[in-house]
């Protein structure tokens, strides 16, 4: 942990600022230690280089992160390719956008985005996960001297409501309660300040939510993450095959009218322990929301947020963006 992260975390108890009492430093990173709110007196432990707020959660929370722990952990390299694709899981918001912002990550995962955003030009992002991913995000990124990772609940933020920007890629429709996720991270941002979510959608995933999603959430799910990865391996070798063959070389024009095309063919060019890891984290979560865009688009609406734009992408999921209201002189 950087001290200059002292700046954004609060006891997520109370909202008190924190002190930090370092035992083990390694350069600007302390990498054991403990934090304590000056309001409150609770404290939280730095270990590995991460604040640790996450406390106790539901089952099916713990769960979630130790699925999502496992596969982070073992996929935890970054590519070059990232960054076109979180480019593309935010629209409207561009590279510029980023430019000295104080940001905040929902679920960073292995850090894969908090790297991309860092490297933007951000003041700083904190990022936070419940899973033990931060470790692996905490690696990818403890280089970059704006970058913040913490391990805690999306539900609670251990963070001051000072924050310009705030994204979610990909986590909120794992919660027991999505919305209530979407609306922690706007609680966070100031007058004016901009949030981007992305999500599972219901309309181009029908046969997911059929076929895949009752056989997740009986079998798969509840399988060892060991085993689940290799049997999900398995699964990979006919859509690897499908994307390599068929959807990859005609991925514009006749493949996007193919079943799943336009999706198919977008992943048409990731190696294939890309692909696996795809597969993998389809069956192992606990829970998965598939949301139609009036659900999705109701998150924003509830909020008074504006400048809203909710878009289909790659015809299987939502993206959406809006603005807080600016203050009333």
């Amino acid at each position: 942990m950087k001290l200059r992260a002292l700046e954004y975390l609060a006891c997520p108890s109370c909202g008190g600022d924190l002190k930090v009492e370092a035992k083990l430093t390694e350069g600007e990173e302390v990498m054991q230690g403990t934090l304590m709110c000056s309001s409150c007196y609770d404290t939280y432990a730095i270990e590995r280089g991460v604040p640790r707020f996450a406390g106790e959660v539901g089952l099916t929370e713990q769960r979630t992160a130790d699925a999502f722990g496992f596969e982070w952990t073992k996929y935890s390299e970054l590519a070059p390719r990232y960054r076109q694709q979180f480019l593309d899981w935010i629209r409207p918001v561009q590279p510029e956008f980023f430019e000295g912002k104080r940001v905040l990550e929902g679920g960073c995962g292995k850090g894969r985005h908090t790297a991309v955003a860092a490297e933007l030009g951000v003041l700083d992002i904190v990022a936070m996960d419940l899973s033990d991913a931060v470790d692996a995000a905490f690696a990818n990124t403890r280089h970059l001297p704006n970058a913040h990772i913490v391990q805690a609940d999306l539900n609670r933020p251990p963070v001051k409501p000072i924050f310009d920007y705030a994204f979610s890629i990909g986590v909120l429709h794992h919660l027991p309660h999505p919305e209530r996720g979407f609306r922690a991270l706007v609680s966070r941002l100031v007058p004016n300040g901009a949030i981007s979510a992305w999500v599972y959608g219901r309309e181009g995933n029908g046969w997911i939510v059929h076929l895949v999603t009752p056989f997740r959430e009986k079998v798969t799910s509840h399988m060892g993450h060991t085993m689940l990865d290799g049997f999900s391996a398995l699964a990979t070798v006919p859509l690897y095959l499908a994307t390599k063959l068929v959807y990859g070389p005609v991925r514009n024009g006749i493949g996007k009218k193919l079943p799943y095309g336009e999706y198919l063919g977008y992943i048409s060019t990731f190696p294939f322990r890309e692909q696996r890891s795809i597969v993998f984290d389809h069956l192992v979560a606990p829970v998965a929301f598939y949301l139609r865009r009036d659900e999705f688009a109701g998150w924003f609406e509830s909020l008074g947020l504006r400048d809203v734009k909710i878009e289909h992408h790659n015809g299987n999921s939502w993206r959406g963006f809006g603005r807080v209201p600016a203050q009333e002189s």
